[in-house]
C-alpha cells in the first residue's frame, strides 16, 4: 500500500505563519511576566521559547503543541531562586529535565497523565491564587520583598494598605481591564500584549515614573553557574522530581486538549506520551543550561495558533522566529514596559486559572474529589506545590485502601456465614 504524499503548500505556510505570529505575540508578555514572577531576569522567560520550540517541534509527537514558560512551574522555580539564586533554578530545572527523560525511557508517560483530575484542577487554582497574591506588592506599590508565604503577603498588604500608590495600581488595573475586555469580545487577539501596550501608552502620556523591564538582549545568556552539594539529595532531587511530575502531567493533558481542538478526536497512543516527554526533557536540558525556566505545553498559544491557521510543526518554529525578531528589533520599546503592567498580566492569568466552574461544582463532587481539590489548592497557596500534589493524591490512596479493607471485611463475613450454613446443613 502506497502512502499519500504530503505537500506543504503556500496556503499551509500562510496558516502556519499566521498561527506562529499570534502565538508569539501571546508568548512575549506571558514569558516576561512568568520569569519576573519566578525572580528571574524577565528575558529568560522568552528564551525558554526560543531555545526549546525548535527541538519540541522536531522531536515531539504533537506538531502544534507550543510550549514555553508556564505558571505550573512557578512555585518550584521561584522557591529555588529564593533559596539559591539563578544557579539554584538551573539546578532544579536540569534535574527535572533528566527525570522527564527517565520517565520517557521507562515508558512512564502513559501513566503520569493518570493523576486524578481534582488534583490537577486544585493545583491550577492554587497557582492562580498564588499568582494574584504574589503580585500585590507590585500592583499596589507597597514596598516589600514578597519572599514570605502567600498568607504573610496578604497580612502585610492588609496592614499597610494605606501606603498603596495610585500609579502602579492604575497601570495594573488598566491591563487587567483591557485583557478581560479583549478576551471576551475578540478572543483571537493577543489580549495580554494589547493590555501591556495600552498601559505603556498611559505611562508615557501621564509621565508615570515606574520601574521598567529594562534592556532585553537577544544574545544568549551565559551558562548558569552552580555547585552540587551532598544536601542536594534531600532538597534538589525531591523538588526536581515533583517539578518533572507536574510538568509531565501538564504537557500530556495540554497535548490531549490541543488534539481535540485540532478536530482529531483520536485517543493518544501510549508511545506518543513517552515520546512527547522525551522531546520536552531534551529541550529543557538546553534551556536549563542557560538558567531559563522549563518549557511545558501552553494551551492559550497552542489553541490560538490552531484558530489562526497553524497546522504543522512549522507553526511552532515560526513562533520562535517571530519572538526572536521582536526582541531583536523592538527591544527599545520592550525595555520601557512598566513592571506594574507585567504584574497586571500575571494577575489576570491568575484569575483565569482559578477555574470558577470547579468551585461551583464542589457541592456535587464526591467527598474524596472535593477534599482532594480543596486541599491541593490550599496547600499550593499556603505551603508548597510538592506537598500539595502529594497530599492531594494521597486521598485516593486512602480511598483505595479503605475500599480494599471493607471488601476484605465483607468477604470474611460472607465466609463465616457460609461456614455456619454448612455446619447447620451437616
Amino acid at each position: 500500500m502506497q502512502l499519500p504524499k504530503l505537500r506543504y503548500t503556500w496556503k499551509t505556510m500562510a496558516g502556519d505563519l499566521s498561527g506562529g505570529f499570534i502565538a508569539a505575540l501571546i508568548a512575549l508578555p506571558y514569558g516576561l511576566a512568568m520569569a519576573a514572577l519566578m525572580g528571574l531576569p524577565p528575558v529568560l522567560g522568552v528564551f525558554t521559547s526560543l531555545l526549546t520550540s525548535p527541538i519540541t517541534a522536531i522531536l515531539g509527537r504533537n506538531p502544534v503543541l507550543i510550549g514555553g514558560t508556564s505558571s505550573v512551574t512557578v512555585p518550584f522555580i521561584a522557591e529555588a531562586v529564593r533559596l539559591h539564586g539563578l544557579g539554584g533554578a538551573a539546578k532544579v530545572s536540569l534535574v527535572a529535565s533528566v527525570f522527564m527523560m527517565a520517565f520517557s525511557l521507562m515508558r512512564l508517560g502513559r501513566y503520569v497523565s493518570m493523576v486524578p483530575h481534582p488534583v490537577v484542577t486544585g493545583f491550577s487554582c492554587g497557582i492562580g491564587g498564588m499568582m494574584v497574591v504574589s503580585q500585590l506588592f507590585t500592583i499596589t506599590g507597597i514596598k516589600g520583598s514578597g519572599s514570605g508565604s502567600m498568607v504573610e503577603t496578604l497580612v502585610v498588604i492588609a496592614q499597610r494598605l494605606t501606603e498603596a500608590r495610585f500609579q502602579p495600581l492604575l497601570l495594573s488595573l488598566l491591563v487587567i481591564g483591557v485583557c478581560v475586555l479583549i478576551a471576551k469580545l475578540w478572543p483571537r487577539l493577543p489580549a495580554p500584549l494589547i493590555g501591556v501596550g495600552v498601559a505603556l501608552l498611559a505611562a508615557k502620556v501621564f509621565a508615570f515614573r515606574e520601574a521598567q523591564v529594562g534592556v532585553l538582549s537577544l544574545e544568549l545568556p551565559p551558562f548558569a553557574g552552580f555547585a552540587w552539594a551532598p544536601k542536594d539529595v534531600f532538597s534538589v532531587l525531591p523538588t526536581g522530581f515533583a517539578l518533572a511530575f507536574v510538568s509531565s502531567v501538564n504537557i500530556l493533558i495540554t497535548s490531549r486538549v490541543v488534539e481535540h481542538f485540532r478536530g482529531r478526536h483520536i485517543k493518544m497512543k501510549k508511545v506518543d506520551a513517552d515520546v512527547e516527554l522525551g522531546a520536552y526533557g531534551i529541550s529543557n536540558v538546553i534551556a536549563g543550561m542557560f538558567g531559563a525556566p522549563m518549557s511545558v505545553g501552553i494551551p492559550a498559544r497552542s489553541l490560538a495558533s490552531i484558530r489562526c491557521g497553524g497546522t504543522t510543526r512549522m507553526s511552532n518554529i515560526f513562533h520562535a522566529a517571530v519572538l526572536a525578531a521582536v526582541i531583536g528589533f523592538g527591544s527599545g520599546i520592550l525595555a520601557q514596559i512598566p513592571l506594574a503592567a507585567l504584574a497586571g498580566v500575571t494577575a489576570w492569568m491568575g484569575f483565569c486559572l482559578l477555574d470558577w466552574s470547579a468551585w461551583r461544582r464542589i457541592p456535587r463532587m464526591k467527598a474524596v474529589d472535593a477534599a482532594s481539590f480543596l486541599t491541593t489548592a490550599l496547600l499550593v497557596l499556603c505551603v508548597n506545590a510538592v506537598a500539595a500534589v502529594a497530599v492531594g493524591c494521597s486521598f485516593y490512596g486512602v480511598e483505595y485502601l479503605w475500599k480494599k479493607w471493607k471488601l476484605a471485611g465483607a468477604d470474611a463475613a460472607l465466609g463465616e456465614l457460609q461456614a455456619e450454613a454448612g455446619k447447620q446443613r451437616g
